[in-house]
């Protein structure tokens, strides 16, 4: 039987530690993590396919303190694969990708992907992830993830699960302003405040 993308959601929220900053994109990638382990140290991509992958890149960048783990999916990632190629040329250490290897854009309707048998392993290490692993259990990943995040990386772990057509309800409606703030203060990045006239400022975080 396929793993199913919430056994490994599970597995996740019981092997990050608690200071790990996670990008899920948008669809039931970041629904069903808000329904198993909202935090401020979650940023939820919405309607924008394939760019949790560059988001989770600058966080990791920016902040080579904190374990950046990023959830994109497998059309996503064929939509922008500059994404990959990228974080192989900046090869942070504090990276871990999930790839949800479903076969599938879930998100836009379940079309099947242009090739579902794609390598996403051998994928990675092309592109410069040389710590890049196929996983098809939840119990295979708990280990490997725990793995990952020890480091160095950046990682890739193709996650073989069967399509979730059915969207998940997260817990509260998504705010999209309120996702960015508390993800700012939970990262120590000061905010970008617009004002009335045009232009903006930037105004430090809450304490």
């Amino acid at each position: 039987m396929v793993t199913t993308r919430e056994a490994y959601y599970r597995a996740m929220a019981e092997t990050l530690p608690p200071e790990t900053l996670v990008v899920t994109s948008l669809g039931n990638a970041s629904y069903l993590w808000a329904a198993v382990r909202d935090r401020p140290e979650n940023f939820y991509v919405e309607d924008a396919m394939g760019l949790a992958l560059p988001l989770a890149l600058g966080v990791a960048v920016a902040r080579p303190d904190r374990g950046v783990v990023a959830v994109e999916g497998d059309g996503g990632l064929l939509m922008h694969m500059g994404g990959l190629i990228t974080v192989g040329a900046a090869a942070p250490g504090n990276l871990t990708v999930l790839l949800i290897q479903n076969g599938v854009h879930a998100a836009s309707g379940g079309q099947a992907l242009t090739n579902a048998e794609l390598d996403f392993a051998a994928l990675g290490k092309a592109a410069g992830l040389r710590n890049s692993r196929n996983v098809e259990t939840a119990e295979a990943f708990e280990p490997a993830l725990a793995e990952a995040l020890r480091g160095p990386g950046p990682t890739l772990l193709a996650l073989a699960t069967a399509p979730d057509p059915e969207v998940v309800v997260p817990p509260a409606g998504f705010d999209p302003v309120q996702t960015k703030h508390r993800f700012q203060d939970a990262i120590e990045a000061p905010r970008y405040v617009p004002t009335l006239f045009g232009g903006g400022r930037l105004e430090e975080r809450r304490r």
